[in-house]
């Protein structure tokens, strides 16, 4: 069974996210994979060579940190009411 109004009708389908939740959600999306992608590498091809760039202020610092302004952008969008209205 359906619900339906006063009028008969069948309610309108709207999504839970508008267009700015979606805006943020992608903006905090690509802080993540950019922090992932500045965390690879540093490796080395021969296993008995210790290679120090591994521990770069890029890896240790940057990209990590990236990483979670990134997961917040992403608790903000979720977060956000885009009809909330300002008070004047």
């Amino acid at each position: 069974m359906s619900k339906k109004n006063n009028n008969g009708k069948k309610p309108a389908k709207e999504f839970v996210f508008q267009k700015k939740n979606y805006l943020f959600l992608f903006i905090g999306i690509a802080f993540i994979a950019l922090g992932f992608i500045l965390m690879s590498g540093g490796g080395s091809d021969d296993p008995e060579v210790f290679n120090p760039e591994i521990y770069n202020f890029r890896r240790i610092r940057l990209a990590p940190t990236l990483i979670l302004i990134g997961l917040g952008i992403q608790v903000y969008a979720i977060l956000l009411n885009p009809h909330k209205k300002k008070k004047e």
